[in-house]
């Protein structure tokens, strides 16, 4: 098959629409990466995969999460603008994701954030987000940032541990009815959530998961209960994104994620990787991010969840002997 160019298949990835166009692009783009992801195509080659099989969407093979934690994957060649790596917990071995152009990410998350959100620019950005703050080459710290500096919003900004002037904050912002996205790890939006800060309608506070072994891992339930037991904020949401991933599916007012357009979670059988199973059945998500263009499109997580008939979807735990994530929420 002939294969647009890298340049082509960018614009491709932003414009896709119809679900038969996202089909024939990641079969375009899964043999992009064939021919230049060294380490997809020697995977392939070590199980004895046939490519040649691959002429619909089920047939991709979806690369374990783990490579980025023993590999360099990568479909593109250095210089890399940047390489975001996972937080880890004590002991674990970080994921690395070098990324060759940035302005990819970039696009994906403002794109993907604005399509739920609205413009950027009328809302005030603020992120909770200790721990992330305090290293380096964190993506969702990148993301963040790139959105207060578009919202222009005098009020934007980052907070580690300064819950007194961040509830000043948001008193103020509540007076003048501003609409406003609040970023925060959970256990910080736990602490945080203890000196009950003001909530108006127009305040949105997204959660990203991850305790950082500051408190005890519990379901997403369980901590949006905890946490409006004493803010009882009405629009509590969560992202679910990672290192490994360079765009991102939101929680609103429920318990499903929803994808943006180039975007996509499949469900995988717990006990044959390569099998995909029907609708609103629990198994590992697959997750196609065709904005991975310069790494891999096709990665097979550790997370347990189900996909619903409208492509939603909605994550239930993590294999047992896993480790713990930074930026999606642990079950």
């Amino acid at each position: 098959m002939k294969i647009p160019t890298r340049a082509e298949l960018v614009e491709k990835i932003f414009t896709v629409r119809r679900k038969v166009d996202f089909e024939q692009l990641c079969i375009t783009i899964f043999h992009y990466q064939l021919q230049n992801n060294e380490i997809y195509a020697a995977w392939l080659k070590a199980l004895n995969y046939d490519t040649s099989e691959v002429t619909t969407m089920d047939k991709i093979p979806f690369l374990p999460i783990s490579f980025f934690k023993t590999h360099k994957v990568v479909s593109a060649e250095a210089p890399f603008d940047v390489v975001f790596s996972s937080s880890g917990t004590s002991g674990t071995t970080t994921s690395n994701h070098y990324v060759k152009d940035v302005s990819i990410y970039e696009r994906s998350f403002h794109e993907g954030f604005e399509r739920i959100y609205g413009n950027v620019e009328d809302l005030v950005i603020i992120g909770l987000l200790p721990s992330y703050l305090e290293r380096n080459g964190s993506s969702l710290i990148y993301m963040c940032e790139e959105l207060i500096k578009k919202s222009k919003q005098v009020e934007s900004g980052f907070y580690l541990y300064e819950f007194e002037q961040l509830k000043n904050v948001l008193s103020i912002l509540k007076n003048k009815n501003k609409k406003t996205v609040l970023f925060g790890v959970s256990y910080a939006l736990l602490d945080f959530s203890e000196i009950q800060p003001a909530y108006w309608d127009n305040l949105v506070v997204i959660e990203t998961g991850g305790m950082k072994g500051k408190r005890k891992e519990m379901i997403r339930e369980e901590l949006h209960s905890e946490i409006r037991n004493s803010w009882p904020i009405n629009n509590l949401n969560s992202e679910y994104g990672m290192t490994e991933l360079l765009s991102q599916a939101y929680l609103r007012d429920g318990s499903l994620f929803s994808c943006p357009d180039w975007m996509e979670v499949k469900v995988r059988d717990v006990s044959d990787p390569f099998q995909l199973i029907g609708e609103d059945k629990t198994g590992g998500l697959n997750v196609i991010d065709l904005a991975n263009l310069d790494s891999c499109s096709f990665i097979a997580t550790q997370d347990l969840g189900r996909v619903f008939n409208d492509g939603k979807f909605e994550v239930l735990g993590r294999f047992d002997h896993s480790d713990s994530r930074g930026c999606n929420l642990l079950l």
